[in-house]
């Protein structure tokens, strides 16, 4: 639909973020392939990033007045997607958290703006939600409102129960979650390139054995 999904799946691939070949997931399966945002860490990768999360966002046109990222991970993608919308015409504040409070100097513990009106969280994926859930809890104490949550890739994929982490993220607090892209994406891309049949093949079988429905906002 957007042709920023299929680009950021190229840029993943390229910057060897997104591999192929067997790897074991937290829930004990094998995977046909594994993303490690981790790996955008350089200067120009988290450029490229943010603008990819800065594009995700504006797509999705939903309705926010700053970004908040949870620490560690989500600290220097905030940031970064800040900078990258400021870049395209809407500069927002931004916040992050701390993993303890200080209290001394400035103490709290956000840092960054103040948290207010309609908070949009960035993370690099979900999986077992809980980084979703004390952004929330701790955005909700504030007197925010957490209207989405914008992550980089959605796999689709269910947890112990029926839904995918995404999933149940969504009923169990009403806001929406953006991916820039998903399992569909990388199979559309996979699709494309000829050299990769083998990993087409296992990624769909996968798909197949543990995948949910997409529901992309």
């Amino acid at each position: 639909m957007f042709n920023f999904r299929q680009d950021f799946i190229h840029f993943a691939v390229g910057q060897k973020v997104l591999r192929f070949g067997e790897f074991q997931t937290k829930a004990g399966r094998l995977s046909p392939y594994f993303f490690n945002a981790g790996l955008f860490n350089d200067g120009d990768s988290l450029r490229n990033l943010s603008q990819f999360y800065a594009q995700a966002i504006q797509a999705s046109q939903i309705p926010f007045d700053m970004l908040f990222g949870p620490a560690y991970k989500g600290i220097p993608l905030a940031a970064g997607t800040a900078i990258a919308l400021a870049e395209q015409g809407r500069n927002v504040p931004y916040c992050y958290n701390r993993k303890e409070a200080k209290d001394h100097g400035e103490g709290g513990i956000t840092v960054g703006a103040k948290l207010q009106g309609r908070v949009l969280i960035i993370d690099d994926v979900i999986s077992a939600g809980t980084s979703v859930r004390e952004s929330i809890e701790l955005i909700r104490a504030e007197g925010a409102t957490p209207c989405a949550v914008v992550i980089a890739l959605d796999r689709m994929e269910r947890g112990l129960g029926a839904l995918s982490a995404v999933q149940e993220v969504r009923e169990s607090y009403g806001i929406p979650v953006i991916a820039i892209a998903t399992l569909t994406d990388l199979l559309d891309y996979l699709q494309g390139e000829p050299e990769m049949t083998e990993n087409l093949s296992a990624v769909q079988a996968y798909r197949d054995l543990f995948g949910v429905e997409n529901e992309q906002d």
